[in-house]
């Protein structure tokens, strides 16, 4: 089986420059997989904490199920990652040295199973996401006059 897509977080590239990537599992609850299977979550503003030793993801808003009764979940509820020791570990001690975040990248199915990518990221400056808008400006005009040079 593959990976199937469930929401991105677009706005993690636009903000953060992003250093790592890692993969982890997600504890949730029966009726926030069915609402992850009908695409309805969102990433923006989410990030890790690691508090007492485990990793916590703040701020996913995973909607409550649509068919649930009284036993639904709690859309903004804190959710525990499912990562080795070590690697909460070695993110915590960056985040503390060097004063990175990690922030949710994209979550999806991985045969059955909802995963999460976290990035270990730094924030932009100003000038840096100026910077970024001008190479996607001057790449958007290159590939528009090359597409018109091709057509004549």
């Amino acid at each position: 089986m593959g990976e199937k897509l469930i929401c991105n977080n677009k706005k993690a590239y636009h903000d953060y420059f992003i250093e790592e990537k890692l993969e982890a599992g997600l504890v949730l609850q029966g009726t926030e997989v069915k609402s992850l299977r009908a695409g309805k979550a969102n990433l923006n503003d989410s990030f890790m904490l690691v508090r007492d030793g485990e990793a916590y993801l703040h701020n996913l808003n995973i909607s409550q199920y649509e068919f649930g009764n009284r036993q639904n979940h709690q859309p903004d509820r804190n959710r525990k990652l499912l990562l080795h020791r070590c690697e909460i570990d070695r993110l915590y001690g960056k985040i503390r040295e060097k004063g990175l975040s990690v922030i949710p990248l994209r979550l999806y199915f991985k045969d059955g199973l909802v995963k999460v990518e976290i990035g270990l990221a730094k924030g932009k400056k100003l000038y840096d996401k100026r910077e970024d808008m001008k190479t996607k400006d001057s790449q958007r005009e290159m590939s528009q006059a090359l597409k018109a040079r091709n057509r004549d």
